[in-house]
């Protein structure tokens, strides 16, 4: 990666664009080795790849005030992944008994990036745990099973099969933009949790026939977009990949905000 005119951080004079993929941290077994092992399906950073950027993958990390800062620093665009359910406790909330084992230190690792991309404004994209991840770092809560909500589990059949959902999509937004103004689409879906109170300052921009957020956008930077359903699934649809690529290389280009700049202006 360089360092010159090109931007921020420094985007390729090929103009492709390093985005950071959060990845799962979970016991995993390769060959003779079953060990905790960072991973992250190919479907996700072949999608950024075919996109036009660059995909470096981000495992969980203890976290202090400085490492996401440092993290951020090399890239042009970052991607909060899917996996485990977010810790009931950070929105207040008891576990239900179907909610996940916590992972406090994927929880607490991709919060602190969220919140230091939204304070220099750095583009990101938000995937089905993204989604919830977001959302509880500005003060939302979530459903957290949610046939308890709509009588069965139709967005998570189970048995790693997607379902298929149909959402509007609101228009006007970056999410329309996106998908060039498509006012409705069907999406693959694996969730049996979704957002309940909506964060500060988000915008919900797409919801199913019965009323569940599937996607939100926060209004206060150039390109914050967090989708509940798995568009890295659907090989022959990039556009959401493309759009944060294409807000990237933007903001790389010009050159994103200073953070201590921006936190200063915040308090």
């Amino acid at each position: 990666m360089t360092t010159d005119t090109t931007g921020a951080t420094g985007a390729t004079a090929s103009g492709r664009p390093v985005i950071g993929l959060t990845t799962y941290l979970e016991q995993a077994q390769t060959g003779v080795w079953d060990v905790p092992a960072a991973f992250l399906p190919h479907a996700y950073f072949s999608a950024v790849t075919r996109a036009g950027g660059i995909a470096v993958l981000l495992p969980p990390q203890p976290v202090d005030a400085g490492i996401a800062e440092r993290v951020l620093d090399g890239l042009d665009g970052l991607i909060i992944t899917g996996g485990k359910d977010v810790e009931p406790a950070r929105y207040g909330a008891e576990p239900h008994p179907e909610t996940d084992e916590p992972r406090p230190d994927r929880d607490a690792w991709e919060d602190a990036l969220l919140t230091a991309a939204i304070a220099r404004e750095l583009p990101f994209l938000g995937i089905c745990r993204g989604a919830q991840v977001l959302n509880v770092a500005l003060g939302g809560s979530l459903h957290q099973h949610l046939p308890d909500v709509v009588g069965d589990r139709r967005y998570q059949p189970g048995g790693g099969s997607y379902a298929s959902a149909p959402v509007a999509v609101a228009p006007g937004t970056l999410l329309a933009g996106a998908l060039a103004g498509t006012p409705e689409l069907d999406v693959p879906v694996y969730h049996h949790q979704a957002i309940d109170r909506v964060g500060d300052g988000l915008v919900v921009t797409a919801r199913t026939p019965d009323g569940i957020v599937e996607a939100v956008e926060l209004t206060t930077v150039p390109f914050g977009v967090a989708v509940q359903w798995h568009p890295e699934v659907d090989a022959g649809d990039l556009r959401l990949f493309e759009a944060l690529v294409d807000a990237a290389r933007a903001s790389a280009t010009r050159g994103a905000p200073d953070p201590s700049s921006t936190r200063e202006a915040a308090r």
